[in-house]
């Protein structure tokens, strides 16, 4: 029995049941990764520049307090009488410097004043609010412009500008193709960079509000956790969920709302996740039906053999009477097997016309409408972090507060859910469009007469989704990831001299409390034994030997005052550079990456939209 079973599985028609099965399973699964990888992708996008610009504003706190707070200088100490009593340090640095003999730092200059215009971004894209310009007036604008850089004309959504950009257009010298132009008239402060660049982010996570409808997200407030194979996986949360507000910009904030609107109103149709779940519990259905009916099959064979001997030994009537009733009874349940695996694999066909084929067409638009809006923000985001280089920052030495040391953690984290949500995304979509392949591969072919014949009218939807795992396969998000990682390794060294600095700053804070106590000790024995004491019979001096390790302290808190300062020092330094030279390279690399998504999905989207013109052609002419 457990040989017949074992034939039977091995046979060409269940094994290939089985692996349309598996196929479809997988196919589920990916669905459900794909849905959930592409919801934490957006929600790290929002995340990251929530957290960028929670880091700014208290980076840009510290150089405000510098250049608009000029503390006091204290008073200069009584000469106590020799040899002098040490007062005790302040934990503040104007007293650290006054105690230990160091001249206070001199008032920063007064930061050079503002000009009096911002600057502006052409956006090719939407339509001018502005007068319209002359081709003169134009020629004589680009003659400030910073960089020009060709964008695609076809758009479907329009792109809403912050307040300190202005719409409009402009074309090359042969008067064709559109620019985004962009003028910087004059520098900016950090948050005021990082709030355009946060305004972005949101865009671009916003451009895939269409494709959550289609993927099925059902809620904007989406766990930070993925599906794959039944297990959940963790992305990890907020280290300060008290300091922290989702989404910095409101007027962005209708995601959610528009998403359950869509989403609602999506309810008429059939959703993408039911129709290849049926098409799942259709296949389970077609692996029984086929299993079955290979069994019958080989049973049939038997009892032709078994009559087929009684007729040669002439065998009594009765018995091989019984055996042809027995071969017809056979026969008919191989008949109704045979019916009911054409008729759920006529489902199957009319499922995967019908249901499965236009929502990967809708899928595919969707992937391109989403990459073409982001590959404009993040293209805007490129020209705008071009200002982190005209940014005139008086160093500042104010120390890292703990506020901003768990936004800089956030920060980390943040663009670490960035990384991680990126490579998700690309990977739950190369394992979904490879487990569609594979199934379409499996299930063109049908089982009518003869068993296993392929339908060349129905390979549309294969070749269709053929050409996606091709396009998929050859994106180049190696970069993309790199890119990512690069701004990850920049933030990484921010938070670690952080971190430094903060060490720094208690081993000082140590060395001047133990300078505190010995001094104090000191006092002691002073109003006990006078500013000069008689060495006793072993001929020690108290006095001396106690005022001799005060100044060894004394010196050694002045090193280690001297050490945090410098920390501090290169921690503003390093903060500024850093972002200066991490940004461009993210965008850039993200401009690269979603232009090669636009690109690809258009072509893929185009390429249909002319077969299926082609088709419709030919049914309306003769």
């Amino acid at each position: 029995m457990g040989c017949c079973v074992s034939n039977l599985e091995r046979g060409e028609a269940v094994s290939r049941c089985r692996a349309r099965k598996k196929y479809m399973k997988r196919l589920v699964e990916a669905r459900q990764a794909f849905s959930a990888s592409h919801a934490m992708y957006l929600r790290s996008l929002r995340d990251t520049g929530s957290a960028l610009l929670q880091f700014s504003t208290n980076e840009s706190a510290l150089h405000h307090q510098q250049q608009h707070h000029v503390r006091p200088q204290p008073p200069a100490p009584p000469s106590p009488p020799p040899p002098p009593r040490r007062p005790p340090l302040s934990p503040s640095t104007d007293t650290w410097s006054s105690s230990m003999g160091a001249s206070p730092l001199p008032p920063p200059p007064p930061p050079p004043p503002p000009a009096s215009s911002t600057w502006d971004f052409w956006d090719p894209f939407v339509e001018t609010t502005a007068r319209s310009m002359t081709e003169e007036e134009w020629e004589e604008e680009a003659t400030t412009v910073i960089s020009e850089v060709p964008v695609s004309r076809s758009r479907t959504e329009s792109v809403t500008a912050p307040p300190s950009v202005v719409s409009g257009y402009s074309k090359d010298t042969s008067g064709t193709e559109p620019f985004a132009l962009v003028k910087a008239r004059n520098s900016k402060n950090i948050v005021e960079i990082v709030k355009e660049v946060d305004d972005y982010f949101l865009k671009a996570a916003n451009a895939g509000a269409e494709l959550s409808v289609i993927l099925e997200v059902r809620s904007p407030n989406f766990s930070p956790t993925q599906i794959k194979g039944g297990k959940v996986y963790n992305y990890g949360f907020s280290l300060s969920p008290t300091l922290w507000t989702w989404g910095s910009s409101p007027k962005f904030d209708t995601f959610g709302s528009c998403l359950r609107e869509q989403v609602v109103g999506n309810n008429g149709g059939v959703g993408h996740s039911s129709t290849i779940e049926r098409l799942y519990a259709w296949e389970k259905k077609l692996y029984e039906e086929v299993k079955d009916s290979e069994a019958i099959k080989i049973e049939h064979e038997k009892k032709v053999d078994q009559l087929r001997k009684l007729e040669v030994k002439r065998a009594e009537y009765l018995k091989t009477e019984k055996t042809k009733k027995e071969l017809e009874k056979i026969e008919s349940q191989l008949m109704v097997s045979s019916q009911a695996i054409e008729t759920i694999s006529a489902e199957i066909i009319k499922i995967r016309e019908t249901e499965l084929y236009p929502q990967l067409l809708d899928l595919v638009k969707g992937l391109m409408c989403m990459w073409r809006s982001m590959y404009e923000s993040h293209q805007v985001q490129t020209h705008i972090v071009q200002q982190f280089k005209y940014l005139n920052t008086i160093p500042s030495i104010e120390a890292t507060s703990e506020i901003h040391r768990q936004s800089s953690l956030q920060l980390q984290l943040q663009v670490q859910q960035w990384h991680q949500s990126f490579c998700n995304l690309v990977k739950a979509q190369q394992e979904y469009i490879q487990n569609l392949t594979g199934w379409l591969r499996l299930s063109l072919f049908q089982f009518s007469k003869p068993l296993l014949s392929r339908n060349g009218q129905e390979s549309g939807i294969y070749s269709f989704c053929e050409e996606w795992q091709l396009a998929v396969d050859r994106i180049p998000d190696k970069v993309a990831s790199e890119g990512i990682k690069s701004f990850l390794t920049v933030v990484d060294a921010i938070v670690v001299q952080q971190t430094e600095e903060h060490k720094q700053k208690k081993k000082s804070e140590s060395v001047f409390k133990e300078f505190e106590k010995k001094s104090s000790e000191l006092r002691s024995l002073e109003n006990k034994h006078g500013p000069f004491s008689v060495p006793d019979s072993s001929g020690k001096d108290p006095v001396a030997e106690k005022r001799l390790k005060v100044e060894i302290l004394r010196t050694k808190a002045e090193e280690e005052k001297s050490k945090y300062e410098k920390s501090v020092n290169v921690t503003r330094a390093m903060t500024m550079n850093n972002l200066q030279m991490g940004f461009p390279h993210v965008f850039q690399a993200m401009v690269g990456f979603s232009s090669v998504c636009m690109q690809a999905f258009a072509s893929l989207h185009n390429q249909v939209q002319s077969i299926t013109q082609e088709q419709l052609v030919k049914r309306i002419l003769p």
